[in-house]
């Protein structure tokens, strides 16, 4: 017989107050969800007295809105039902050490209630109501596992992708020929040549000639010649910028701390702008309304490839106002962990911002700060402490200054903020563990849980580290698979070896999160998985053959789960509500096609999501 674990009633204690952070807590606590429960078997007696009905396969709604909205549905969705494993199959990962693979999760309203056995879990619905609970077994090959979560995504970034998409082109003359397509496909934009043309995705790595693009290839187009032109680079950390925006710009710096202005061999810029440079380039901001439907297009995308949580990795005042206004109308469909920009240019906030936790209906958060270390391996931006091999005339770039970091990280701890630094370069990453080491004499390290943003490029002193400091290194397994083809040329035959190490810093027992950096990287948490298992691409091929790319750094594949369900949340101080199926902890969930901890490795990537659940209701398919 499974084990069980269910919610038990009690007394929340009095000094939790129902608007302080203690309170929220308690109000999404077991002893909460278990009351909420029995309340609502009182109210569904009435019902049935009142109306007289006797329903064989599930119970009336207590919330008129619940079904009301579920009116229009064949087969509605119950409030309170159990979702079990066919007889004798597991098929449930809870993630719950305490409780891997119990038969039955039972659910009710927005909280899982019980696990364990069928004959358990309805003794315990039947601890509290006599209506006639709905069960529902799986599919035959189907699992249920967490509700998946992304550690390090760009939302609305993602959402304006979907717009004029750039990445899969193979030259610069094929991704003009994209931008002409957009504008020809939009009459507004057609009709009038002041307005911004804006795209994403282009990456002059996988261009047949690799080279920077120039404003001049904007210009041989008669369609898009003479039109304000600003298309981001795959991994962010560069802009193709108009002849006409380059004129706007004028005068330029002759140079820029933490940036670079790609010039010619006059001296003269092309339009192209790296990394700190990017600020100098203006563009019209999005109205609310352009901004919904970016978010919108995200949120479907990633309903779909069952994604319930996300973090963002750096609200600008734009983007951090959207969210907050969104949380606030109750128009979260996901939950969203955002990180504040941190811009050194500006004075220090992290002791007058109010931080932001779990509100609109416990959908958002903003409790942490992004704070950039240096560039990227793609644009050779990443900090190095040995000159790239490719191009031994650079190190690449501190974004910061080293003493900056070590003046505003203990600060904002101090103010009790959680502090997450992109790194990427060896040299990056070091300085940062410096800093992180240097704030203990200041703050508790661990308990603010900081966070190595990529932690791409490791000198092997440093990835013991992690767990001596109790960093958490939030990793995209997909950005492995796709730089493996080019990275030992960029950083010699010894130095890639710490590239994406991922197993040698669990070997020294630091905390691992996944994410996938959308939309630099496919936004398919699957995808993650499969390349943190793998280290091979789809075709299940690497520069060191279908064995994998350094295959001694792969991940288990409980390693990945856990990465992208449990350690998420720990690393946004949610995993007392999210990140496992347990009782108390909020009931989202999600059902797939076939089980990715057993099927062959070439299969989990044709596995699909059945249905994506938050809040114990079906956000996308159905159960």
């Amino acid at each position: 017989m499974s084990p069980v674990v269910e919610t038990r009633l009690r007394k929340r204690s009095t000094s939790e107050k129902p608007d302080s952070p203690a309170g929220r807590n308690a109000a999404t606590s077991q002893s909460a969800s278990h009351a909420e429960f029995a309340s609502s078997g009182r109210k569904g007696k009435i019902l049935l007295g009142l109306v007289s009905l006797t329903l064989s396969s599930y119970f009336i709604y207590d919330k008129l809105t619940t079904s009301l909205s579920r009116k229009s549905r064949n087969d509605p969705l119950a409030e309170s039902y159990a979702l079990c494993s066919r007889e004798g199959a597991q098929q449930i990962y809870t993630v719950d050490p305490g409780n891997p693979h119990p038969e039955c999760i039972l659910v009710h309203q927005d909280k899982f209630i019980s696990t364990g056995s069928l004959d358990h879990v309805r003794s315990v619905w039947h601890e509290s109501s006599s209506g006639r609970l709905q069960v529902r077994h799986l599919g035959r090959s189907q699992i249920v596992v967490p509700g998946l979560s992304d550690s390090h995504s760009h939302v609305l970034e993602y959402g304006a992708t979907k717009q004029m998409p750039l990445e899969g082109t193979t030259s610069v003359a094929e991704t003009v020929q994209r931008v002409k397509a957009y504008i020809l496909a939009d009459p507004d934009i057609l009709d009038d040549k002041s307005k911004y043309v804006e795209g994403w995705g282009w990456d002059h790595t996988k261009w047949l000639l690799e080279e920077w693009p120039t404003y001049q290839a904007l210009e041989t187009d008669p369609i898009v010649a003479g039109r304000p032109v600003v298309l981001q680079s795959k991994d962010g950390h560069a802009l193709w910028v108009s002849s006409a925006v380059l004129k706007a710009m004028e005068p330029l710096p002759k140079e820029i701390e933490g940036g670079v202005i790609v010039r010619d061999s006059y001296g003269k810029p092309t339009g192209v702008f790296l990394d700190n440079a990017q600020d100098l380039v203006s563009r019209p901001e999005p109205t609310h309304k352009q901004l919904q439907k970016r978010f919108a297009a995200t949120v479907k995308d990633a309903h779909r490839l069952g994604l319930t949580s996300v973090h963002d990795a750096g609200f600008n005042p734009m983007s951090l106002e959207f969210f907050r206004r969104e949380a606030h109308a109750g128009q979260l469909p996901i939950r969203v962990y955002g990180m504040k920009y941190f811009d050194e240019t500006a004075a220090y906030w992290g002791d007058s911002f109010e931080k932001i936790i779990l509100i609109g209906n416990n959908r958002l958060t903003v409790r942490s700060v992004k704070i950039f270390a240096d560039g990227a391996l793609r644009s050779g931006g990443a900090a190095l402490y040995e000159p790239y091999t490719d191009n031994p005339e650079t190190r690449g770039f501190m974004r910061i200054s080293p003493e900056l970091l070590n003046e505003v990280i203990p600060k904002f701890m101090k103010d009790g903020w959680q502090v997450n630094v992109h790194a990427i370069g060896d040299r990056a990453n070091g300085v940062v563990l410096d800093a992180f080491e240097a704030a203990l004499a200041e703050a508790n390290v661990t308990a603010l849980r900081p966070r190595l943003e990529h932690a791409q490029i490791l000198a092997k002193h440093d990835m013991a580290r992690f767990g001596d400091l109790g960093v958490i290194a939030s990793v995209q397994p997909t950005h492995a698979i796709s730089d493996m083809w080019f990275a030992e040329d960029r950083l010699g035959p010894e130095r890639v070896k710490g590239l994406y190490a991922f197993r040698s810093i669990l070997d020294h027992d630091a905390r691992i999160t996944l994410g996938s950096d959308f939309p630099v990287e496919d936004m398919n948490p699957l995808a993650g998985f499969y390349a943190a298992i793998t280290r091979v691409s789809p075709e299940g091929t690497s520069p060191h053959g279908p064995g994998g790319w350094f295959p001694e750094q792969r991940m288990t594949r409980e390693e990945a789960l856990k990465g992208m369900t449990i350690d998420p949340a720990y690393a946004s101080f949610t995993e007392d509500i999210l990140g496992s199926i347990a009782p108390g902890k909020f009931a989202d969930f999600v059902v797939l096609s076939q089980d990715i901890m057993t099927v062959a490795p070439q299969k989990v990537l044709s596995t699909h999501v059945v249905a994506t659940v938050i809040d114990g209701k079906p956000v996308y398919g159905t159960i």
